[in-house]
């Protein structure tokens, strides 16, 4: 499976915009359900999680992480070593087909969860993350 997300930054022109992660490509960085704060047009580097179109099926979007530069644009992968659906399948992303830079990741309310100042500040702190870079993780340097 593969993360996707809406588009609402790209739509409206705004830079900003939200995307949902579907998938579990992303685990443990994202999770599914997690929402993203996109911001689109930014500038990246090799080790930002990024959103693109998918280089096969380009209506659908997918969630990686910029494993670094080659020859005709990005190699993403997920940091979900089992998981499939990245550059090891498809390729190199051409430039162009990369959207935007993943800023925050909130993890929504659970559904029938009691809303007692103890447990809205636990979920504040455990929801609202940074999403940041990665890029001296061994998994970036292995491929």
């Amino acid at each position: 499976m593969v993360e996707s997300g809406r588009e609402a930054g790209q739509e409206t022109g705004a830079p900003f915009g939200i995307a949902e992660v579907t998938g579990v490509s992303m685990v443990p960085t994202l999770l599914h359900g997690d929402q993203l704060f996109v911001h689109y047009g930014a500038r990246l580097r090799p080790g930002d999680v990024a959103v693109l179109r998918h280089p096969l099926q380009q209506d659908l979007l997918i969630v990686k992480r910029l494993a670094g530069r080659r020859d005709g644009g990005w190699w993403v992968l997920g940091d979900n070593p089992d998981a499939e659906g990245d550059s090891r399948v498809f390729g190199v992303v051409p430039p162009q087909l990369v959207l935007g830079r993943v800023r925050l990741r909130y993890r929504p309310v659970t559904p029938g969860l009691q809303r007692s100042p103890a447990t809205v500040v636990s979920w504040l702190l455990s929801a609202v993350r940074p999403v940041r870079s990665a890029s001296a993780s061994s998994r970036l340097r292995a491929r």
